[in-house]
């Protein structure tokens, strides 16, 4: 199992805005691009998105199915990627003061990743987490303004 966790300085609203945009996915998921809708209404429960996923000069097409939703706090994935297996991807969103803190835990199902799962393994998954939260840490930023962010704070103005 690999667990990390990420504190994004806005509000979970703001987050779960990111995360309900399948046109978002390939710019916070490490290795997915061209996401599109495959079933469903993005993220209800059962829907899914297909995605391009490369492999240094390969390219394969990934699918990420919707398990389990509990807004505002639950967003549980199973993405599957053809031989390579599928994995569990688990996101917990949660206020911290006037920010949100975000964990994800995952880890392998099927195929070669859950045969082969083992420390080694969770640790690329940790790396391939850091720069994921970090990627929808900023985006989130990005598409949010802090002045959204912070809604009883009034914006300073010259005299």
């Amino acid at each position: 199992m690999a667990a990390r966790h990420h504190l994004i300085d806005r509000a979970p609203s703001a987050v779960w805005a990111v995360l309900e945009d399948e046109r978002q996915y390939g710019r916070w998921v490490v290795g997915t691009s061209g996401t599109r809708r495959e079933e469903g209404h993005w993220p209800e429960l059962g829907s899914s998105i297909v995605y391009d996923v490369r492999l240094g000069p390969r390219r394969f097409t990934g699918r990420t199915l919707v398990r389990r939703i509990e807004r505002p706090r639950t967003l549980e994935l199973e993405a599957e990627a053809g031989a390579l297996g599928s994995a569990r991807i688990a996101l917990d969103i949660r206020p911290w003061g006037d920010k949100t803190l975000v964990a994800v835990d995952e880890h392998p199902l099927r195929g070669i990743g859950g045969t082969l799962h083992n420390v080694l393994l969770d640790s690329l998954i940790q790396m391939r987490h850091r720069t994921m939260l970090a990627r929808l840490a900023r985006l989130t930023e990005q598409l949010t303004p802090a002045e959204a962010h912070h809604p009883g704070q009034r914006a300073a103005t010259a005299d």
